[in-house]
């Protein structure tokens, strides 16, 4: 057994303390018991060889990757287990002259952080210029959090609530640890935060940005901070998400309260385009690329390299 896997004996990493041996099949909030990999991919947006963990030590209601987070309970099957060495082989080789990370999420990575340091010192053996992201629900322990600032270079950290009563009831977690480590990494580690992010849910979410907003501009105005529009998912399956207005009213107040970068993506059209039945597809097709009308792609000269091929249809 490698060393590292021994600090899985009695796991401690998030504020749940549970204690769970983790090598013996035990599992705490989160499921996990070996660090299991979801899959990996080259996040050209993010100039970042990304990996995604399995498991989570929050179970939000509307976690858009909670066939991931909620493993093995949704029943999907991924990866499995890597060896450090054989996934940091994979990174070094698919990494293109621009990336400039290799980033864990999940998931919450950091309850796989003796993993993700071993396959960190593996890849920074033989690539000793490439940077760490981490994507973090900042529930995790003090001590974790040290190690996590220690080993990145780039950390997004998301607030999902502010009010204790909100963060519980979307969660199944308390807000205070979170808003703990927020603030320690704001002001210990202010160079490796990429940004500070609240996914926006009308009605749930929504009357709790401008207290985070206030939150941080108490810290530190500077910090980066982003508005992500939710998508009807999981339990808030038929929940509406929020439309531009209020993802720019969020975002003006945010400022107004002394944050001096915010900005927004993502929201949910309250209307469907205007015209045809195929007009209105072709308008979603147009943005993505496709300017094919009718559509036929086994004739199409582009078929190789289809624009509307969106493996990051946020760009």
């Amino acid at each position: 057994m490698m060393k590292y896997l021994s600090k899985l004996a009695r796991c401690n990493l998030c504020e749940w303390r549970c204690g769970a041996n983790r090598l013996e099949g035990e599992r705490g909030v989160c499921r996990a018991e070996m660090p299991q990999v979801a899959y990996t991919m080259l996040s050209e947006t993010l100039a970042s060889y990304s990996v995604t963990m399995l498991g989570c030590n929050f179970r939000c209601m509307y976690c858009n990757a909670y066939r991931i987070s909620q493993y093995p309970d949704a029943q999907w099957f991924y990866r499995d287990y890597v060896e450090p060495a054989v996934l940091a082989d994979e990174a070094i080789a698919r990494m293109t002259p621009d990336t400039d990370k290799i980033s864990f999420t999940g998931g919450e990575p950091t309850i796989h952080l003796p993993y993700i340091e071993e396959v960190v010192q593996e890849v920074q053996e033989k690539y000793t210029q490439i940077g760490v992201g981490i994507a973090t629900n900042g529930f995790c322990t003090p001590k974790t959090l040290r190690r996590v600032i220690d080993i990145s270079t780039s950390i997004s950290f998301e607030i999902k609530a502010y009010d204790d009563d909100v963060h519980r009831m979307l969660t199944g977690a308390p807000s205070t640890p979170v808003l703990r480590n927020a603030k320690v990494l704001a002001t210990s580690a202010r160079e490796s935060i990429r940004v500070f992010r609240t996914v926006v849910i009308p009605g749930i979410t929504e009357h709790q940005v401008l207290k985070i907003a206030e939150f941080i501009a108490e810290i530190d105005p500077t910090i980066p901070y982003r508005l992500i529009g939710f998508r009807p998912n999981f339990i808030l399956y038929y929940h509406p998400g929020p439309g531009m207005a209020l993802m720019n009213d969020l975002a003006e107040q945010c400022k107004g309260v002394g944050l001096t970068d915010v900005a927004w993506s993502g929201h949910y059209p309250t209307e469907i385009p205007g015209g045809s039945e195929t007009e209105i597809a072709a308008q979603y097709l147009r943005r993505a690329g496709c300017h094919k009308y009718p559509r036929s792609c086994g004739e199409c000269e582009l078929r190789d390299q289809c624009p509307a091929c969106l493996l990051e249809p946020w760009r």
